[in-house]
């Protein structure tokens, strides 16, 4: 049957806000026309000419097909996406066949659920807190308007990002009064004469955006609203942890060995050349356990403040980890990057199989795109 793009993206904005992305960060769509019919879409870590061969390849793939994935294609600043270099050739490859390309990346770091939340889950882990809470920081904007022009004026704030309330979106309030004012010589009123006191029926809307949104919004704002100087106020609101961040602690059910948890992890998560490693007792006991998908050595820190048992994450490299060991008793297990990250596209395509059941059919990608291809020789396990 199809969903338009353009509902697609709603539901994966609404599970994954494009406001808690970095803001370093490049999430959203790609290419593809939010306009168009999708019928099948995969999900993958990362966008990679193996990825989409391996979609076109599936017997059953017809009509326009959407590609999400983890990890941005265009993450940093580029000049050119012609078809002579890598990622100009699967953009291009994309657009021919008609199909679509959308990232959700930090937003899904952060989101609750999100990446870590589905690590946990693989592991066997409860849930019990966010490792390094995201504080919101949101303004309150109250916006006066001619009640005829309210639902632009609303509209215009949401495209830009305002009205997002957890997994809510085109959130807001208004309640309808009279404004009045007088227009002074050198002014060009949309409405009433030059030194006349005039009163319009107006509303007042309310809404709250990321305080980083602020010139975005007050351009949306003047673009979408009748009056020359528009009556707008920006409240900044008390930051507050919103369940949302990197990373997550929780627990085990019972208590094990780091070895036995290392062997866990190790079935939990699917193989790679990068393996399954260890550092700390084997035979100390762990039950409280931090994770963190992807990169996470930054929150090694935050971890032994959390006084969890163990912390679970990827790349960890050789002089942060040797310089934890010799200060914590904290064990650390490092697995491959994209390992780590996996599990999310089981909990993205659950995302989409709830909103949308069997008018889009959605499939996880078989594609291991970890880098590393070939390992040495097995060595004796410490642990």
């Amino acid at each position: 049957m199809g969903v338009r793009l353009a509902d697609i993206i709603g539901a994966l904005d609404a599970a994954y806000p494009p406001a808690l992305a970095e803001s370093w960060d490049s999430v959203g769509l790609v290419c593809g026309d939010p306009d168009q019919q999708i019928d099948t879409v995969t999900v993958a870590v990362d966008a990679t000419a193996a990825v989409v061969d391996e979609m076109d390849g599936v017997g059953w793939h017809a009509g326009s097909h959407l590609l999400l994935a983890h990890h941005p294609l265009l993450l940093r600043g580029v000049d050119t996406v012609a078809a002579s270099t890598p990622k100009g050739a699967l953009i291009h490859r994309l657009i021919r066949s008609g199909d679509a390309l959308f990232t959700a990346h930090t937003n899904a770091d952060s989101a609750n659920p999100g990446v870590s939340d589905a690590l946990a889950e693989a592991l066997g882990l409860e849930v019990t807190s966010v490792l390094a809470p995201q504080f919101a920081d949101y303004d309150k904007w109250v916006v006066f308007v001619p009640t005829p022009s309210a639902d632009a004026v609303r509209r215009a704030m949401f495209d830009a990002g305002a009205g997002h309330i957890g997994a809510y979106a085109d959130c807001s309030w208004s309640v309808t009064g009279t404004g009045q004012f007088r227009p002074l010589e050198g002014s060009d009123p949309t409405i009433g004469a030059h030194g006349v006191v005039e009163q319009v029926v107006e509303d007042r809307v309310e809404m709250v955006a990321p305080s980083r949104l602020r010139c975005a919004l007050f351009a949306a704002i003047h673009a979408a609203h009748p009056y020359e100087v528009p009556a707008i106020d920006v409240l900044p609101m008390a930051p507050a942890p919103a369940g949302i961040g990197l990373g997550r602690v929780g627990v085990l059910s019972e208590p094990e060995s780091l070895r036995n948890f290392v062997s866990r992890v190790r079935s939990a998560l699917p193989a790679t050349v990068w393996g399954t490693r260890a550092a700390g007792d084997p035979d100390a006991p762990i039950q409280t356990v931090a994770v963190c998908g992807g990169a996470g050595d930054s929150l090694l820190n935050t971890a032994v403040r959390s006084g969890v048992d163990a912390y679970v994450t990827a790349d960890l490299r050789h002089h942060p980890a040797d310089e934890h060991a010799r200060a914590s008793s904290v064990a650390l297990v490092d697995v491959a990057h994209w390992a780590s990250e996996f599990p999310w596209c089981a909990q993205a395509a659950r995302v989409l199989d709830t909103e949308f059941g069997e008018k889009l059919t959605t499939r996880i990608s078989p594609v291991r795109t970890d880098p590393w291809t070939l390992g040495g020789p097995e060595k004796e396990e410490q642990v």
